[in-house]
């Protein structure tokens, strides 16, 4: 077998196809090339290129994020790793298995005014799981030790209970280009044995009492992957009056008493009632939560015992509350509250909470029978459409707030750059799943200034079929018109929403895709059927929906005044 003639980079390959490692995505360079060589002549990695090494990160995050396993991103040095930073914080915060390799100039050039050199090592170092920097040749056995117990140090870091991305830097001497012929070697992987969670019985007594005195019990879902045998043990709880289960479409858990849509149910509760409807014991499982007014409803009226559960980040106190840390998997949790939750329905909290969601889902179908050609309006509408068994990515700001206001459907796996929240690389996340989720339909709802941000999604080779992207064209960033504060400014418009005009319909020339536009919701639903056909060249299609700027954030405060 062919591989580069460094002995330091054969060994790399082979540990990290180890560790379960069968993408890469790199980034095209020079300094990079002893990996290159190495990657792609072997028979157990699948290499993709992407020009630009921000998208081509987010692109492998995307990836990563579908498979739940390590995915590879391999650039050239200097400045091309900066580039990566972006979604190596976004796969930090969001756990998420991604694996930074990267090449770098003789560490006695860095600061001497070579090209392309800076300093990388720990780079990454305040959102990062594990780094280190590796020899590119190997002299002796210990060399090989090192090399072998640093990486597989670095993958448990990446891949245990407590994911995230980790960075592998190796700096290379010129040439670069060389090959040799190998005999494959097989990676060594240092065994981490985690024992399975379970209580003591003083713990055990300590919970159950918290549990059996606290009437009014919430538990609240983050961002989640689809997890079924947890959706069952959620149900069990939600079936008991005094728990209220909070989730939201990024927690992909969907079942008829949990309350799905947080932001619409709390509205509709009274300044009079918000006490009421505050919990005695708070559980919280996932990541991020995206609805702003529950976390400061439950800063304001602060639960007697907040439980926090998952491996990571065990001490992240949102809600400025938390009294147990739980490091274990949600599964393994709810198991053992449902195994000593004895004493059921002795509230009707849970039921207080259902009844007032029942109430809004009453009002909003006149409410959406007579709303007017809006952002909200567009969502709904896009909604309705989405091909059952699919998967939909959901940009940030205004996007993901709008998908918020509308139950879940189970057949469709929901998803979000919520990690960091940040509008850079929705689409280019977005591209990177579908690649490997070919047989599923991935839409992408966006607006304007995340697709404009991150347009070089399109730019690459790799993109397939199955994508269909919505993008809501409002001329700006909208979502500053929504939130408090920018609107008592007089720079709002050009500096906050930062209005423009611009279309994407060149854009989708340039790169091939499909491109449809649309100006109303009879616009949209006429296109649909041909949107959701696929096409014999095998590129993605996006349809631009143009919305008025000057009416989007009046008709959201309508239907938040309506729903109260």
């Amino acid at each position: 077998m062919k591989s580069s003639n460094k002995k330091g980079v054969q060994l790399l390959v082979e540990q990290c196809i180890a560790h379960g490692m069968k993408h890469v995505v790199f980034s095209p360079g020079s300094r990079n090339a002893p990996f290159i060589i190495a990657f792609d002549e072997h028979p157990d990695i699948q290499c993709v290129v992407i020009h630009d090494e921000r998208s081509a990160a987010f692109y492998a995050m995307g990836m990563a994020q579908q498979l739940n396993e390590p995915v590879g991103i391999i650039c050239t040095s200097g400045s091309a790793i900066l580039n990566y930073y972006p979604a190596v914080a976004e796969a930090y915060y969001q756990t998420i298995p991604l694996v930074v390799i990267t090449a770098d100039r003789p560490t006695e050039w860095v600061d001497q005014g070579d090209g392309q050199t800076i300093v990388q090592n720990d780079v990454f170092k305040n959102h990062i799981r594990y780094s280190c920097s590796l020899l590119e040749d190997i002299d002796n056995e210990d060399d090989v030790w090192y090399l072998e117990r640093e990486i597989s140090t670095a993958f448990n870091h990446c891949n245990r209970n407590w994911k995230g991305p980790i960075h592998i830097n190796m700096a290379f001497h010129e040439p670069l280009y060389g090959t040799a012929d190998i005999e494959p070697r097989k990676g060594k992987i240092i065994q981490t044995i985690t024992p399975f969670f379970q209580l003591n019985s003083t713990q055990e007594y300590e919970l159950k009492a918290i549990w059996e005195n606290s009437p009014k019990k919430m538990i609240v879902c983050g961002q989640l992957p689809i997890d079924k045998a947890l959706l069952e043990q959620l149900k069990l709880l939600a079936d008991d009056t005094s728990v209220a289960v909070l989730v939201e479409n990024t927690s992909n858990q969907v079942y008829n008493r949990f309350i799905h849509c947080i932001d619409r149910t709390l509205n509709s509760i009274s300044e009079e009632e918000l006490e009421a409807f505050s919990p005695d014991l708070l559980i919280t499982i996932g990541g991020a939560v995206v609805s702003k007014r529950i976390k400061s409803y439950l800063r304001k009226y602060k639960a007697k015992s907040h439980w926090k559960v998952g491996f990571d980040f065990p001490y992240m106190d949102t809600y400025q509350s938390l009294t147990h840390t739980f490091e274990c998997s949600p599964l393994a949790f709810t198991t053992i509250i449902n195994s000593f939750s004895t004493e059921r329905n002795v509230s009707s909290f849970g039921s207080n909470w259902k009844q007032k969601d029942f109430i809004v889902q009453d009002k909003l179908a006149f409410f959406y029978e007579n709303i007017p050609y809006s952002d909200l309006k567009v969502v709904e509408t896009v909604l309705d459409y989405l091909p059952e068994m699919s998967h939909l990515h959901m940009a940030n700001s205004s996007v993901v707030r709008y998908c918020q206001l509308f139950d879940p459907v189970q057949s469709i796996n929901y998803w979000s750059n919520r990690g960091t929240s940040g509008i850079d690389g929705s689409t280019s996340t977005a591209c990177g799943a579908s690649s490997v989720t070919p047989k599923d339909w991935n839409t992408l709802i966006t607006g304007d200034i995340s697709f404009f941000y991150d347009s070089n999604a399109l730019w690459n080779n790799h993109l397939t079929p199955n994508v269909r992207i919505f993008m809501i064209n409002n001329g700006g960033g909208g979502i500053f018109k929504i939130i408090p504060g920018p609107g008592s400014t007089s720079q709002l418009n050009e500096y906050f929403v930062a209005e423009q005009s611009f279309s994407a319909e060149y854009i989708c020339k340039a790169f091939n895709v499909s491109y449809f536009q649309a100006n109303s919701i009879e616009d949209i639903e006429s296109q649909m059927e041909v949107f959701y056909t696929y096409e014999e060249f095998g590129r993605p299609k996006l349809m631009e929906i143009f919305t008025p700027s000057e009416i989007n954030h009046t008709i959201l405060e309508e239907f938040f005044e309506k729903m109260k």
